[in-house]
């Protein structure tokens, strides 16, 4: 809403209430505005109705390659709670240009030539003590310089006297010339008005003249201290630069990662021969499959340890057999060693702490196992491996704490704003921005160009495992090579399928008890998800991981 308070209140213009009489000046038609070539001239024409509506013509000569746009308030301020309101009806522009009104303003928009503007206003006159005034903005508030202004005010008796004041808003410079003329009308004229500067006439009128028709609201103290003002239209304007800047800037790194994950799959060689001529699987790059989760979402997930954990049995780190329905126990077959990275080394140990040899899944469901040392050993290993540039928890921490801070700033400045009755908006713009970054701080973990060629393999990989088929691998490998690929299929949502592919196969399984002794694939098939669904449980009621993928 534009608004102008104090001294920046447009001047009160008086007019006698006698009949309104004929008068040369009043009959006569708007005449083009005096000025040379190459200037902008106005000569606005005024004239007070007998029921209090003023008609108001303004005659407009724009030079040819300009334009010039007009903004009269409609709402000025008359005290820290009251707003003086007019109406404007019936804008009109005979020539090239346009004029339109709203409840807060009144815009004219011309092109070059002489155009005509016409509309008539509401509430101009004011009973102020024992006196009547009628004030209004005759000219003002052009985006460009009018090189000479001319006004006319047409009354019904002579005018008791006249006020004009030209410049900036607030200004107390006279016009260059103001006066009664002959007793019947007024007249004013002031060269040389910059952008944005103003003419305000003040003609005080007898009693009776005019019934007053000015209008003046309360303004809710709120409603003036979240208004839109330039300062704080700059601030959403600053606020709309700095989150397209920083969706730009994700944009950027996510678009990569997008490519990455969206484009052709990658062929990745995983099937490997040796010179034996014995066909084995190895992962691109040698990438674990907790890594390959962590990677792939950016978060250690509870499914990711849960790889880890079945791929440690596959390696003989440890043997899995069935107890029961609803139960396994893990044994230690082998010790940790240099082989394992820090974070596989945290799950075993988690699993099986130094001095254990075995343990029974329920009892680690009851004993609440710590896992955060595998979830701080597991993002330091990918930026260690280069894949980010830091943690991703901690940028997503860090970002997100900036956010909570920026919003906390932005109410507490809102709400001293609002004390003091400041432009309370620009607080809340700042408010906003701060929620936005913290609601964003979850995609500011980017990965590096490392990272991001990673995933290219990592759809290689699960083509493999959406493709592979026991026909594919020699009989006597499929053992080892099913089960090497299982913690992959696990991690990327391919156990279903993977399992299915070689429920028929009976290579047995060395590292999975009931398997080994049946060698019943189809068996295991059926018991695997089970298994794994135990494991994912006991791991998300210990806590510190993310229970569920995004």
């Amino acid at each position: 809403m534009s608004r102008i308070r104090g001294a920046a209140v447009a001047c009160a213009v008086a007019l006698c209430a006698a009949p309104l009489t004929a008068s040369p000046a009043a009959s006569a038609q708007p005449s083009s505005p005096s000025g040379l070539p190459g200037e902008v001239a106005a000569d606005v024409r005024l004239k007070l109705e007998r029921d209090g509506v003023l008609s108001v013509t303004e005659t407009i000569t724009v030079p040819e390659g300009r334009t010039a746009r007009r903004s009269v308030p409609l709402r000025i301020a008359v005290g820290d709670d009251r707003d003086r309101v007019f109406e404007v009806r019936s804008p009109a522009v005979s020539g090239r240009g346009s004029a339109t009104a709203s409840p807060d303003e009144l815009v004219v928009a011309l092109e070059a030539g002489t155009a005509t503007v016409t509309y008539q206003v509401v509430g101009a006159v004011a009973k102020i003590g024992d006196a009547l005034e009628l004030r209004w903005q005759p000219a003002g508030g052009w985006d460009t310089a009018i090189d000479s202004v001319e006004v006319s005010v047409i009354t019904p008796d002579a005018a008791k006297s006249v006020n004009c004041l030209a410049g900036p808003p607030g200004t107390n410079k006279p016009c260059t010339t103001a006066d009664l003329g002959d007793g019947r009308g007024v007249r004013a004229t002031e060269i040389g008005l910059a952008a944005g500067e103003r003419v305000d006439v003040a003609v005080g009128l007898q009693d009776g003249a005019a019934p007053p028709n000015a209008r003046v609201e309360e303004v809710s103290w709120l409603a003036a201290a979240f208004a839109l003002t330039p300062a704080t239209g700059a601030g959403l304007a600053a606020l709309v630069v700095l989150l397209l800047g920083g969706a730009v800037l994700l944009w950027s790194l996510r678009g990569r990662d997008a490519r990455a994950v969206a484009g052709d799959v990658v062929p990745v060689n995983v099937l490997v021969t040796d010179p034996s001529g014995r066909v084995a699987f190895a992962s691109p790059d040698g990438v674990l499959p907790g890594q390959v989760g962590t990677v792939v979402d950016e978060h250690v997930d509870v499914v990711d340890v849960t790889a880890t954990i079945v791929d440690l049995a596959v390696r003989n780190y440890l043997w899995v057999e069935e107890v029961g329905e609803l139960d396994w126990r893990f044994v230690r077959r082998n010790p940790a060693d240099d082989s394992l990275s820090a974070y596989e080394r945290a799950v075993y140990d988690a699993l099986l702490p130094p001095g254990a040899d075995a343990v029974l899944l329920s009892e680690l469901r009851g004993r609440r196992v710590d896992l955060s040392r595998v979830r701080d050993a597991l993002y330091a290993d990918v930026v260690a491996k280069n894949w980010f540039a830091r943690r991703p928890d901690a940028e997503r921490s860090l970002w997100w704490w900036v956010g909570v801070a920026l919003a906390c700033l932005g109410a507490a400045l809102t709400a001293l704003l609002v004390a003091v009755r400041g432009p309370a908006l620009f607080g809340l713009v700042v408010a906003v921005a701060g929620a936005a970054l913290a609601l964003g701080a979850r995609w500011m973990p980017a990965r590096t160009k490392r990272g991001s060629a990673l995933l290219e393999h990592v759809r290689g990989l699960r083509g493999y495992l959406h493709a592979a088929t026991p026909e594919d691998i020699p009989e006597g490998d499929r053992e080892m090579v099913f089960s090497r690929s299982l913690p992959y299929a696990v991690v990327l949502g391919q156990t279903d399928r993977w399992l299915a592919a070689f429920a028929s196969a009976r290579p047995g399984l060395y590292w999975y008890g009931e398997a080994e002794r049946t060698g019943d694939l189809g068996r295991f098939a059926r018991r695997f998800p089970t298994f794994l669904g135990a494991v994912g449980g006991m791991l998300a009621q210990a806590g510190h991981l993310r229970s569920l993928r995004d």
